[in-house]
């Protein structure tokens, strides 16, 4: 079975910073794109932040755009946010995303909560 596992998440205060791993198993997600998104408390999912295979090409939301970073290692199968300068307005569960290059199943992790307190 192909899953996405993310791992750092916790209570972290303003100004602060955290570094959120997901860890694929399953199958090699070398050619995916991969992805973080976030849903806050009576929110909607949203886009956080993306990363292409070749890892060259990023993208960002406008409002966590040069507070955190995406990268990936796919020789571990991982992808990284790192996230600084935190604001409580980034509360929220932060979920891994796996989309194939050319169309099928989109892989989601179960989500690793993050907490920033003011």
């Amino acid at each position: 079975q192909a899953q996405l596992v993310e791992s750092g998440g916790g209570l972290v205060q303003a100004g602060g910073s955290l570094r959120l791993s997901c860890a694929a198993s399953g199958r090699t997600f070398v050619s995916y794109t991969m992805g973080w998104f976030r849903q806050a408390p009576g929110k909607e999912r949203e886009f956080v932040a993306r990363i292409r295979w070749s890892g060259g090409s990023t993208s960002y939301a406008d409002s966590v755009k040069g507070r955190f970073t995406i990268s990936r290692d796919n020789a571990k199968n991982t992808v990284y946010l790192q996230m600084n300068s935190l604001k409580p307005e980034d509360t929220a569960v932060y979920y891994c995303n796996a989309d194939p290059p050319l169309g099928g199943i989109n892989y989601w992790g179960k989500g690793t909560l993050v907490t920033v307190s003011s």
